[in-house]
């Protein structure tokens, strides 16, 4: 049983986007879009995933420090607790900052920011290759006595209260805004009108982002997103987009200097021959449309009908990880990243993306069928396999028409 606070969370968090949902119904405000919050909910998942395997790194090479080059031996009470809670949001800041500061890191960030609304589904996207560029920023706790299991659980817990800041439907807090980050401080944020950018950098307290100069208060609502769209439903491909746009401008750019230079610089930094430096430009909030697709209700049924059981098996891996062997994991990850690239990239209406469906379902009736054919429930469990390859395949064969046979796999 996995005892992480974030896995633990998991149910809370959708018992809030619930709820929030049911005050988009009663207040008449948008909040949401289906397939925006599906993709932020799928990134999630996909960074929970890669996170059973690329977690394990950063937590050992954190333990490896503690164990054989720690200063001093830290009792666990309450009172290490809290002053660990707070270098950890210490050390976030700076991880934070810097991924928004350097290239090579923001291509692990940018995921959280590419939505376009503003919601508790947001809180949940996350980039896959975050934790690579930010792991090195909690060593130093390593080095000066933390032990691993308590900093891992604090460092979870830091991450836990930043969920419910990501929401429109809390106001200015008060007092309470002083010292804390609230959703008023982070919609600054993840707003991309240039006052705003690179902006409020806090997890939990708000005074690291005035002590540094990076504060900024919430003034006119801002315009979420990145000023470069990311235009797709695909969780893989918002993923990688920055990367891919990165090292297409590395390969221009002349001499090793200034590749370099356009790795570690910041974000939009180019050598004069290629441009300079592209500076945010203001958003023309009158004219600007958000990235959307129109889906026939028959794609956003069957897309929710697989998405629903496939987030269930998300769950279970979760809880249950440890368990498994190494090629298990694999496999289980492999597939439920494959399920929920199909349900984002069928919502672009792709030919590819049906016909990647087809293969995934007959897949899945076949490896069901091998899994449970010996089982002490074979019969329930065969007829329940039966019936969804067969629902799934009925489906499929009435969605053809919808789909766009002109349509690139990139995106």
């Amino acid at each position: 049983m996995n005892v992480n606070p974030i896995i633990l969370s998991i149910p809370i968090y959708f018992l809030l986007i619930g709820l929030e949902l049911l005050i988009q119904q009663f207040s008449k405000i948008k909040y949401y879009r289906f397939n925006d919050a599906l993709t932020n909910i799928s990134c999630g998942i996909t960074q929970q995933l890669t996170g059973v395997f690329l977690k394990v790194l950063s937590a050992g090479v954190y333990h490896v420090l503690y164990t054989y080059a720690r200063i001093f031996d830290i009792p666990s009470n309450w009172i290490t607790w809290i002053i660990l809670f707070i270098a950890v949001d210490f050390c976030y800041y700076w991880a934070h900052r810097m991924s928004h500061e350097i290239n090579l890191f923001w291509g692990g960030h940018v995921v959280h920011h590419q939505s376009e609304d503003y919601n508790l589904s947001v809180a949940l996207r996350q980039g896959s290759f975050q934790v690579l560029w930010t792991f090195a920023f909690y060593l130093p706790l390593a080095i000066i006595g933390f032990e691993t299991i308590t900093f891992v659980t604090v460092s979870a817990l830091v991450t836990v209260y930043q969920f419910w800041i990501h929401t429109e439907t809390i106001e200015k807090l008060g007092p309470f805004e002083w010292i804390f980050n609230t959703p008023s401080h982070h919609r600054v944020h993840h707003g991309r009108d240039p006052k705003y950018i690179d902006k409020n950098h806090a997890g939990v307290f708000i005074i690291w982002d005035k002590m540094f100069g990076t504060f900024q208060k919430e003034e006119e609502r801002p315009t979420y997103g990145i000023t470069t769209p990311t235009n797709s439903w695909n969780p893989l491909w918002v993923n990688f987009q920055h990367y891919v746009n990165m090292f297409r401008h590395i390969k221009k750019a002349n001499g090793l200097s200034d590749k370099l230079k356009i790795i570690f610089k910041k974000p939009g930094w180019f050598p004069e021959y290629m441009g300079g430096y592209q500076a945010p430009q203001r958003v023309e909030k009158e004219t600007y449309q958000k990235y959307n697709t129109q889906s026939p209700a028959s794609i956003t049924f069957y897309v929710l009908f697989q998405y629903a059981l496939v987030l269930g098996l998300t769950s279970w891996f979760l809880f249950n990880q440890g368990s498994f062997e190494l090629t298990a994991k694999l496999g289980i990850v492999s597939y439920i990243i494959l399920t929920i690239v199909n349900c984002g990239v069928l919502m672009e209406n792709r030919f590819w993306a049906y016909l990647a469906e087809i293969l995934r379902t007959f897949l899945t009736g076949i490896v069901l069928t091998l899994y449970f054919i010996n089982s002490s429930n074979a019969m329930i469990a065969l007829s329940l396999t039966f019936i969804y390859f067969v629902l799934s395949a009925i489906w499929l064969l009435n969605l053809r028409k919808n789909f766009n046979k002109s349509a690139p796999i990139a995106g």
